[in-house]
């Protein structure tokens, strides 16, 4: 048999196994090139230039290379859920031409990425897909065009594969552009597909796409890691009747194509699209909402103080670059409370209560238009330089636009759910509870948790006084904010920045006071409560103890449970009860006292009545079950329905309905949901 026929075989077989998806350049070189990529497979690899003891007479194909099934480890230097390399290579700017096609539940095209190759020699790029089936990937250089070979490895759970792009020998420092041709799958991990019937005006298909921790890379081939951001622009085609929106400037409008523009530079989590039967609403001078016809208006009503939060923000942190600050109402299968995509925040519809008590989480997202968007950490393993240090804007937006009552009461409601979380979703990972983690053997969606957003505000406000108070502590933020503004940093970064502002200053005896190990390596709740004002907060307390330790009877004649007090107020006592060790008198006429004292029942408040249907299983009141479950099926917002599923895996009379139901609804959730409850529940 011929070598060229020998190594055609090859390349069937290859491809046939998807051990070696390549395109062919010098078919003399693969086995070389095969022994010096491929990683991760749990197959033997035979190629026909191996013949035995070096005579081509023999036929025999030979294994030259095996790798047996190892853990996840870290994948890169930089970043342990990413195998892309920005110390040797980093994006610059990418371009992306989509079709979407709703049939098929894909998007189709191609990405052209303008790399900047920060080391000589370099002979390959490794990017992170997931589940994307590339078809070809082509050089671009001098005006023409030069097809390469491309290759990718077996997946790696809850990661994602490497996509191993080959370069000419002696490849220099500098730009260099490359073009992959690829589709997603139809099940990608960052992709939501709805069919009609599934949205509010039940005419029209429905897509978007949820792309942080690291899903981008089931939508895009990229360097899937926060530690490096990039400028994109987009030209999308889709139908006619439908309105495209993505986290970027619209650039030029046309029947079925969109063309979008992000001049800011994003990691590629910030990456997002929604395309579906949409119109807006005005919020202010560069701010409206986006939503179904059905709702747009009960939106706008609701969010209608996002300007003042925009200003109050920007008074804060300094000048808002984005230019435009949309919102987006997604539909109920959106996994989050909202997502800070730039341009355009996407927004949970649970956060419609009809009386803005729960528009807080917009104040969250525009402040992550400083802290994240801006100044982003470098990997997740540093995401509470993300997520606390928003929630600490985010407070200090609500106590400016409310007082300084509410965002003490703000912060201490937050370590109610912090205590919650870590005694439920983190008893069996306490080392997650530390505000620095490992990924090293946990992908991000696993170490997902409430940690880092109020354990890491908790040691800010801490800092905070420590250093002198809000007149002290914002201008450092402000500084913090512009040294690193456009950049991706570890917590070493912060730390630095805050030794640099203080050394010379009156307050430098302060840094020796803190306790960095303390509070970053430290596992459990933060090692100091900072002082708050406990007012507002002593009230829920008093009322949790209160229903916590008397009976119905008692309940019932009580003045001091028919007291008035807000809605925040309500949701944080409901919060405080499930947290009370022992309820007495737990049973179906303590909630029916509770709901009627409370007006729990005709609330449209989902904070509410996802503590209600939590205190509803607490009781064991089987009968209610299938309210609960109507709860859980009305959204699929992590925050909701992950705690719904754990309580129910806890109480065995429910735990076989619960799992029938999740089976019946797993496929509307979005795959960062499903797959964790699937863990709540012990099914994976």
């Amino acid at each position: 048999m011929s070598i060229a026929k020998r190594v055609q075989q090859w390349a069937t077989f290859a491809r046939t196994w998807h051990i070696y998806d390549c395109t062919w350049q010098n078919p003399f070189e693969s086995a070389k090139l095969v022994k010096t990529h491929l990683m991760g497979l749990q197959k033997p690899i035979y190629h026909p230039m191996i013949f035995s003891r070096g005579l081509c007479t023999s036929h025999k194909l030979l294994p030259i290379y095996q790798v047996q099934k190892r853990s996840m480890g870290r994948l890169g230097v930089v970043d342990p859920s990413s195998y892309s390399q920005p110390d040797l290579i980093t994006t610059e700017h990418s371009a992306l031409n989509w079709k979407v096609d709703f049939g098929a539940t894909k998007i189709q095209g191609s990405v052209l990425h303008r790399f900047k190759v920060l080391t000589a020699n370099l002979d390959k790029i490794l990017l992170d897909v997931r589940d994307i089936n590339v078809t070809n990937a082509t050089l671009l250089a001098g005006g023409s065009e030069l097809p390469i070979n491309f290759f990718i490895s077996d997946a790696v759970d809850d990661i994602g594969q490497k996509l191993t792009l080959e370069l000419p020998s002696g490849t220099a420092k500098g730009s260099l552009n490359v073009r992959i041709d690829y589709e997603t799958s139809s099940s990608a991990s960052g992709l939501q597909w709805l069919n009609p019937a599934q949205t509010l005006g039940k005419e029209h298909p429905y897509m978007f796409s949820q792309c942080q921790a690291i899903h981008a890379r089931s939508v895009i081939p990229c360097q899937d890691t926060p530690a490096v951001k990039f400028t994109y622009d987009a030209t999308v085609e889709h139908p006619t009747e439908l309105t495209a929106l993505m986290s970027a400037l619209i650039d030029k409008k046309e029947a079925g194509k969109t063309l979008f523009k992000q001049e800011v530079p994003i990691p590629a989590y910030l990456v997002a699209i929604a395309i579906g039967k949409l119109v807006s609403r005005p919020l202010g001078e560069n701010s409206s909402v986006w939503a179904e016809e059905a709702i747009v208006d009960a939106c706008a009503e609701e969010f209608s103080e996002t300007a003042t939060m925009l200003k109050t923000a920007s008074e804060l942190c300094g000048p808002y670059v984005w230019k435009q600050y949309d919102l987006l109402v997604m539909p109920p299968s959106f996994p989050y409370g909202g997502m800070e995509n730039p341009c355009l925040t996407f927004v949970t519809p649970t956060l419609l209560a009809g009386d803005k008590s729960l528009a807080d989480v917009v104040a969250h997202e525009i402040a992550h238009s400083w802290t994240g968007n801006l100044v982003t950490n470098k990997n997740f393993e540093h995401f509470w330089l993300n997520e606390g240090f928003t929630v600490f804007v985010e407070s200090k937006i609500v106590g400016r636009m409310q007082g300084a009552k509410e965002l003490d009461f703000k912060m201490l409601s937050n370590l109610t759910d912090l205590q919650e979380c870590i005694r439920t979703q983190l008893d069996k990972t306490p080392e997650l509870t530390k505000l620095v983690v490992d990924l090293s053997n946990c992908g991000p969606d696993d170490a997902f948790s409430s940690v880092p957003y109020i354990k890491g505000s908790t040691f800010l406000r801490y800092l905070e006084d420590l250093f002198g108070g809000p007149t002290v502590f914002e201008p450092f933020l402000r500084d913090y904010l512009k040294k690193y503004a456009y950049k991706s940093i570890e917590t070493k970064d912060f730390q630095s920045a805050l030794y640099d502002y203080f050394i010379d200053t009156d307050k430098k005896d302060k840094l020796s006071a803190v306790d960095w190990d303390l509070w970053l390596k430290t596992e459990g709740m933060p090692p100091v409560i900072p002082k708050f004002d406990e007012s507002l907060a002593n009230v829920t307390k008093e009322l949790a103890s209160l229903w916590s330790s008397k009976s119905v009877a008692e309940l019932t004649d009580s003045a001091e449970i028919k007291k008035t007090i807000s809605i925040h107020q309500l949701i944080d006592f409901l919060g405080k009860l499930i947290e009370c060790k022992d309820i007495v008198d737990l049973t179906e006429s303590k909630i029916n006292l509770l709901e009627s004292t409370y007006n729990l029942k005709s609330s449209k408040n989902a904070e509410v009545r996802f503590r209600l249907n939590r205190l509803v299983i607490r009781a064991r009141l089987i009968k209610r079950l299938e309210e609960v479950l109507e709860f859980a099926n009305s959204n699929f917002r992590m925050k909701f329905c992950r705690p719904i599923y754990r309580d129910l895996a806890g109480w065995p009379e429910a735990k076989p309905a619960a799992i029938r139901n999740f089976v019946s609804v797993k496929d509307q959730m979005m795959a960062v949901c499903s797959h964790t409850i699937e863990k709540d529940l012990g099914l994976k």
